[in-house]
């Protein structure tokens, strides 16, 4: 995975005998000095490690950005579980140290060492401690593969890749570009968790307070949700009810005579019944309550910034995930408390009709791509005449993306089969193979796993000559479960895939614009007084910068997005607009986004 004049600085701890964290300089330019490939002053400098969650959080603190990095576990997953990499020794060898899970993201603090590098030679154990790993270096870079594991990675990974190629240049090629993306993605969700999100807790606190009533005592209902249990209690003549429990509810309303399976919002809205609508209130200020009350604001929110915990690749089709704070599931009313910094403005981005535009690219279709040119993709369905409406043409193309096979989905996806035969045939195919228990893989290789044991012995059980009937409708159910999974699996982890371009392209035109030296705020280091990313949400970034940045930065998002579309589909004719607003909230800058794209070249 190296380029002809790279600098490869592997970064790991090098165990017991040598406590010392150290960067090791590896072949290809072995004349660059090892301090300044580590201080970023070599261009062509390239970090590979085991865990940027461990390493990169350090560096940050140190006021140091790195450029681009080979995030060694991230990799290692993907390479493994990549057809294209089946037959590598990395991937038929067994599980290691590199199979294991990443470290939890660092926080730096006052136990933080002054810089990462103490030493770069690797010479010296410690003096006051010799031989003692723990003494040196945080446990967290402790767990960490050592420098012997971190350089034999780094090699079998490059071979992975180079033999691929055995099957084409261009998956090798594709393999590299996926292995950079998530890497950068990696890089970029450390920043943002650095940098933080812009909160203003007292808006926050405003909202609650609309919405639930003063702030109540720990371990108490707010004075609203207390309202509505009151009423659900008169209304359903329960007077102990606790409407937090399932099953106190769900007797309660049996017992007036309601046919309820479950208290889900679409199951209890079709009943007529005046508990319903105290209840399905109480609900939703529930989840607002626990999800991101006082309690979520007193945790997450701190010096004025949200910090969550990204999960780069944390979903199994290369979505990312979150492991704390909930950053992917920030609710519509709670969007007016991320405010920029005074002379501050944030620029908000959503990719439109992301993943139907993925898969026309994929597929190549070429008609497909021409609705969507410089207009809404669904409005362009329609002026073709393949359906007579926008809404229309967006459940039917949701239905081609996740296998709708009922209601208006049904019935408009014939069409959509014969307008655009080449990109609904694509996920057809990924259905069928799914279908059959077969692996399917993205545009640049990332691999779907194989249904578990489960799935196949119901499948062999349905074989059986003497299989019942429920058998055989088991294993019919299992296996269009299986293919819908699959069909969307090539589509949504190829926007994954374009999504991490996109950030990678992006963060690069950020850095490059440079520094507003009278930019006011408290940003942390390196970003002081630059445009830098603090939010992802799968087709959708913010980036905060000082206002005199606001519109070039408006322009490079597209830019980016643009040449994204180019690194994953080459120069076939798909475009990828976005819909971006500027403001100084996030909520308004969501309501008042324009629709652009980049001029056609």
């Amino acid at each position: 995975m190296r380029q002809a004049r790279d600098v490869i600085v592997v970064v790991a701890h090098p165990g017991a005998r040598d406590p010392e964290p150290r960067a090791v300089v590896a072949v290809v330019a072995p004349e660059a000095p090892a301090r300044d490939a580590v201080l970023g002053t070599e261009r062509a400098v390239r970090w590979a490690w085991a865990d940027t969650t461990a390493w990169y959080p350090r560096l940050l603190a140190d006021g140091v950005r790195v450029e681009r990095c080979l995030d060694l576990r991230l990799t290692h997953r993907l390479l493994r579980a990549s057809v294209a990499t089946a037959s590598s020794a990395l991937a038929t060898g067994a599980a290691g140290a590199f199979d294991e899970p990443a470290a939890a993201p660092a926080e730096p603090g006052p136990a933080a060492p002054t810089t990462l590098f103490e030493a770069t030679d690797g010479d010296a154990a410690s003096d006051e401690h010799p031989g003692d790993s723990s003494a040196a270096v945080p446990a967290e870079l402790a767990r960490t593969p050592d420098v012997d594991a971190c350089l034999a990675e780094l090699a079998a990974q490059d071979a992975a890749v180079a033999g691929s190629a055995i099957a084409g240049s261009a998956v090798a090629g594709r393999l590299r570009l996926l292995v950079a993306g998530e890497s950068a993605g990696a890089l970029a969700a450390a920043e943002m968790r650095h940098a933080g999100l812009p909160w203003d807790a007292d808006v926050h606190d405003e909202v609650l307070r609309s919405r639930l009533g003063p702030r109540p005592a720990r371990g108490s209902r707010p004075p609203e949700m207390e309202r509505l249990a009151a009423r659900v209690r008169t209304e359903l003549d329960a007077p102990t009810l606790n409407p937090d429990s399932l099953p106190d509810v769900l007797r309660a309303l049996r017992r007036v005579g309601l046919p309820v399976s479950s208290t889900r919002q679409w199951e209890l809205a079709n009943l007529d019944h005046p508990a319903i609508a105290p209840l399905l209130e109480y609900k939703k200020l529930s989840r607002l309550h626990s999800a991101n009350g006082w309690a979520w604001l007193d945790e997450w929110v701190v010096d004025g910034r949200f910090r969550p915990e990204y999960v780069v690749g944390g979903v199994v089709t290369g979505r990312w995930g979150s492991s704390g704070g909930g950053a992917l599931q920030i609710p519509r009313t709670l969007r007016t408390a991320v405010r920029a910094d005074p002379g501050w403005r944030l620029v908000v981005a959503d990719a439109a009709q992301l993943e139907p535009r993925v898969l026309a690219g994929m597929a190549h279709d070429e008609r497909m791509a021409a609705a969507g040119a410089g207009r809404d993709l669904y409005a362009g369905i329609v002026e073709a005449g393949v359906v007579p409406e926008r809404a229309l043409a967006k459940v039917g193309m949701l239905g081609a993306l996740y296998g709708g096979t009922t209601g208006a989905s049904a019935s408009v996806l014939p069409r959509l089969l014969q307008a655009f035969p080449r990109a609904t045939g694509l996920v057809e195919e990924a259905a069928r193979a799914g279908e059959r228990g077969e692996i399917v893989s993205t545009l640049l290789g990332r691999s779907s796993p194989r249904p578990g044991a489960a799935w196949l012995q119901v499948q062999a059980d349905a074989l059986d000559p003497d299989a019942s009937d429920g058998a055989q409708s088991q294993a019919r159910a299992q296996t269009r479960a299986w293919g819908r999974f699959t069909r969307n699996f090539v589509v949504q982890g190829t926007a994954a895939e374009w999504a991490l371009c996109w950030i990678a392209e992006l963060r690069r035109r950020l850095w490059a614009m440079g520094v507003d030296e009278d930019a006011p705020g408290a940003v942390r280091a390196p970003f002081v007084g630059r445009p830098h990313l603090v939010y992802f949400l799968h087709d959708e970034l913010v980036v905060h910068c000082p206002a005199p940045f606001a519109e070039a930065v408006a322009d490079a998002v597209v830019e980016a997005a643009t040449a994204a579309g180019r690194l994953l589909f080459g120069s076939f004719p798909i475009e990828f607009p976005l819909a971006v607003g500027v403001a100084t909230a996030y909520d308004t800058a969501k309501d008042t986004a324009t629709l652009r794209r980049d001029a056609p070249r």
